[in-house]
């Protein structure tokens, strides 16, 4: 907005471009909730007589003083505007400038230096309750951390949450959620009641390294170092536990996700394997044999459905890694589920990258003697290798436009254009590098994982020394 005083010959003619700057914006939060005009003429028809009912407006409910003129000029300007607007301008794409925008300034905010203590050690994860109201941080040393995001506050601290390091968390809902330690247990917890757990659950026989959670069938999911994924029935927990049974086993398993829909679970492996599991059923365990002889016995994409809880294995092209092994440290799932997002590192741990796979549903079928392929490395972007041995877990925005990426002392936002657009917007022909929006280095240690808010324009990093570090927009 100009910061220029109207002279006295734009007097009348202010207050109706406030007028029209209030109709726009009522209009642009309309056309958010409409369908695009399926071509240029409809778009052309649909402001016609979008300007003829506001002309009508004007004309019958007015003040009585309006002129025939003054209308025609009113709707002309309204017409044209809207017809630039409709079919070549998306109202949605001037809300993601202003996302965009907003990323590009976000800071550490000054309170963030408060969240942290002498004695819970590294920070491993970090998790917001789905309403965004609590972040939890799982530590070195047995703790637990709650607090409020908003303002930086600190609720409580869970001392002796675990009897080893806690590795994840997973909330069930607003109230409810489960922790994962090295001491092989996973622990129930409630938000109204914090002075003892839920419940312990024993089953696994290593250290217990993620939490998924159907909320179709209410199973929590949970994988261990011990090869083993294990479902727990939290519909009959009790205080006790709660029944459990092993799904899957696979040697080098690394990390285990659910598609949003949880139509599929994807597990990484240290030796550069990435299991699938299509048309997953939760309920019916699998026995599997060694990775040789599941890809030989693997089926190309052909007719016909797939049955329950398919499974393809397959090695993810990763850029530079050719001739060499990797390890797949880091899984994600893009929240709209149409990609996973991978870090990797060599063998040798002297590289390490960002990789995004989309995933190819109905893909032509390959040869009879190559397996199935359902990623296609669509971006890709080269770390910085700081902290050999340690695994930096990464994440998507809500909307899935942006991945916030430990980056050394710092975090990097990437982007898969310069727009912030959405993958599907801007899929490349050829594999391309993800965009930097911005990097940020607020901490003195090098940082191991990062989450963005499910409600709030914030997101929060933690690192190796124990500090957390809280982002938000700087105005």
């Amino acid at each position: 907005m100009s910061s220029e005083q109207p002279s006295d010959n734009e007097e009348s003619e202010e207050p109706r471009a406030d007028v029209l700057r209030e109709e726009d914006e009522e209009d642009s939060d309309e056309d958010r909730g409409s369908t695009r005009p399926s071509s240029p003429q409809a778009g052309r028809e649909s402001a016609e007589k979008q300007g003829s009912s506001r002309l009508e407006l004007a004309a019958d409910g007015g003040t009585g003083s309006g002129c025939r003129g003054s209308s025609d000029s009113l709707f002309s300007w309204i017409c044209n505007r809207t017809i630039r607007r409709g079919p070549f301008v998306d109202p949605a794409r001037d809300h993601f400038r202003t996302m965009t925008r907003l990323y590009k300034s976000m800071s550490p905010a000054t309170d963030s230096v408060n969240l942290t203590t002498q004695t819970h050690g590294a920070v491993f994860n970090l998790e917001y309750s789905p309403d965004g109201s609590v972040l939890t941080v799982a530590c070195e040393q047995t703790e637990v951390l709650l607090f409020d995001p908003v303002s930086s506050r600190h609720i409580k601290t869970l001392v002796e949450a675990h009897e080893d390091c806690v590795n994840n968390i997973r909330f069930l809902d607003n109230r409810l959620f489960a922790t994962c330690s090295d001491d092989t247990t996973i622990a129930l917890w409630d938000l109204r009641k914090l002075n003892s757990k839920v419940c312990t659950l024993h089953g696994h026989a290593s250290w217990v390294k993620n939490i998924e959670y159907d909320t179709h069938t209410r199973l929590l999911v949970t994988s261990g170092f011990d090869g083993n994924v294990i479902t727990w029935d939290t519909n009959r927990f009790t205080e006790d536990g709660c029944p459990h049974k092993k799904f899957f086993h696979t040697r080098y398993l690394m990390r285990m996700r659910l598609t949003p829909d949880c139509s599929k679970m994807l597990i990484s492996t240290s030796s550069g394997y990435l299991l699938i599991l299509h048309d997953l059923d939760l309920t019916q365990s699998l026995e599997v044999g060694s990775y040789r002889i599941l890809r030989a016995r693997r089926a190309p994409l052909s007719t016909g459905l797939s049955p329950r809880n398919s499974l393809e294995v397959l090695t993810p092209e990763i850029p530079g890694e050719r001739d060499r092994g990797n390890c797949i440290t880091s899984l994600q799932l893009h929240p709209k589920g149409w990609a996973t997002l991978l870090r990797c590192s060599s063998n040798m741990d002297d590289q390490e990258w960002t990789c995004v796979y989309e995933f190819q549903e109905g893909a032509p079928p390959r040869p009879p003697v190559s397996p199935r392929c359902s990623l296609r490395l669509t971006h890709y972007i080269e770390e910085a290798n700081v902290g050999r041995g340690y695994i930096k877990e990464l994440c998507f925005s809500p909307d899935g436009r942006l991945i916030c990426s430990p980056y050394g002392y710092g975090v990097r936002l990437l982007a898969f254009d310069e727009h912030c657009a959405e993958l599907t917007d801007c899929m490349p022909v050829r594999t391309a590098l993800l965009r930097e929006v911005r990097s940020i280095y607020s901490h003195s240690d090098v940082v191991l994982t990062s989450k963005f808010s499910p409600t709030h324009c914030q997101f929060a990093s933690g690192c190796l020394s124990g500090r957390v570090a809280l982002y938000q927009p700087h105005f």
